[in-house]
Order: C-alpha cells, then structure tokens, then sequence
C-alpha cells in the first residue's frame, strides 16, 4: 500500500472511530447532545469536531499549558468540551448539545470510546510492551528460560 493510501485508511478509519464515539455520547446523553435523525448530520459533526481537534487544538493547548501542567492534563477535557460546545454553535440546527456540563460529558464519553477504539483497531499512537526490568538476572547460558536447580 503506498504512502498516500495508508494517510487515506488512518484518516478514515480516524473519522469512522470519532463518529462511533460521537454516537456513543449522544445516546448515552441522548437528551442533551441531539443531532437530526440523519447519519449525514452525524458525520458533518464528527469531521468538524475531528477538523478541530486537528487544527484548533493544539493552539488551545499552547495556550492553556500552564493550566495543564497544574491539572496533570486533566484541563484537556475542558478544552474537548470547549470544542464540542463550538461544533454545536456551528451547526446550531443539526447538532445541539445543551450547555457546558453536557459538552463535558460528551467530550469525556467521546475521549473513552475514542481511546477504546483505537486501541482495539490498532490505531493507536501508544504501544504496551511488558519487558523484563532492566539488571534482571538472566538465566544460566544468558538466555531467559525457567531454570531448575538440582
């Protein structure tokens, strides 16, 4: 698969796990983030909100990096909020999330299933490696195999 294929699939399949997350929050939340009955209001909210944090929130985050430091980035979900709430205003009729509070919510759903997803599609930016701790004694040959002593 080329270069330009593979940015196609991540991007797609990015869009897709943020749709499904977005999803996820409006029914949990399902009277207070309401979007039109249509699937096409869903993704039109999920690639702006996607557009967003892209563009817009790394520049939030710069700017809010003393707040950030001081909640150990907990002040990130303020920050999703935020996002979620300028969705909102933007697309007033289609998509609507009632006030901060919701949109805090929502951002916090939103954020779980994202991270769920993306783990479970390998999408992931983190990886989990269990390696032994560093001056572990090795087994006898050097190598890590069990040993029996007689």
């Amino acid at each position: 698969m080329s270069p330009q294929t593979q940015k196609a699939v991540r991007f797609l399949q990015s869009w897709v796990i943020n749709t499904a997350a977005v999803l996820v929050a409006a029914a949990i939340l399902h009277n207070h983030i309401t979007y039109e009955n249509k699937l096409q209001n869903l993704l039109i909210a999920s690639l702006l909100l996607g557009i967003l944090n892209a563009f817009v929130r790394p520049i939030l985050l710069l700017i809010a990096l003393p707040l950030l430091i001081f909640s150990l980035g907990l002040f990130t979900l303020v920050i999703n909020a935020l996002l979620l709430m300028l969705v909102s205003q933007l697309l007033q009729p289609s998509f609507q999330v009632d006030s901060f509070r919701h949109a805090f919510l929502g951002a916090l759903i939103i954020s779980i299933i994202s991270i769920a997803l993306n783990v479970l599609t390998g999408n992931a930016r983190v990886a989990v490696q269990r390696r032994p701790p560093p001056g572990a004694p090795k087994g006898p040959g050097g190598g890590d195999g069990p040993v029996i002593d007689v």
